[in-house]
């Protein structure tokens, strides 16, 4: 099983990083799997600790993609030097345990040393979910053809215009406007 979730990490030097991963649930804790390059392969690597955040804020997903929203609060975590989202409704902190590179995406396995909760989860919405979907599309668009994205994201936007609140609504043009500025950046 896939969580999505929001992971922050830091560099040697105690910079403070935060992005969007889908975090596969393995026995104890979890497998990160980064892209080459970014910096939450870099920190992984280099400081062996992250905190695996849960929310249920839509605009964390799609404002991390578009860098529309990147001035997260951050909070200290409990047993490890790394901080945690502040406005997260949990979050596990890891340390690697195990890491295995390659060429395009790094594995590094991780061990939960604490969890905590800070918030109720306050039920499922399908406009959240459309949004996250479109964040993950969104994070693609120099990989998949216009069409595959515009027939997944009029698919979303059933349940966004269903659905949405202020905030879904506010992600959703965030993710729209980043796909028109891809294809502008692209044609000229």
């Amino acid at each position: 099983m896939i969580r999505e979730t929001i992971v922050t990490t830091r560099s040697a030097a105690g910079d403070s990083h935060i992005a969007p991963m889908g975090a596969t649930v393995i026995e104890g804790g979890y497998l990160l799997q980064p892209f080459r390059p970014s910096r939450t392969l870099d920190n992984l690597a280099a400081t062996g600790v992250a905190a695996v955040n849960f929310t249920d804020d839509a605009r964390m997903f799609a404002g991390c993609v578009t860098r529309r929203w990147t001035d997260f609060a951050l909070a200290p975590a409990r047993e490890i030097d790394c901080p945690r989202l502040g406005a997260a409704l949990a979050h596990d902190e890891v340390v690697v345990e195990r890491h295995e590179d390659d060429g395009q995406r790094a594995k590094f396995f991780c061990r939960v040393v604490a969890s905590a909760n800070h918030a109720p989860f306050k039920g499922l919405n399908r406009a959240r979910a459309a949004v996250l979907e479109g964040a993950v599309l969104v994070s693609r668009l120099s990989l998949l053809p216009d069409e595959k994205i515009d027939r997944e994201m009029a698919y979303l936007a059933i349940a966004i215009e269903k659905t949405a609140g202020e905030e879904e609504w506010e992600a959703w043009h965030w993710l729209k406007e980043a796909v028109a500025e891809h294809r502008r950046r692209r044609a000229s």
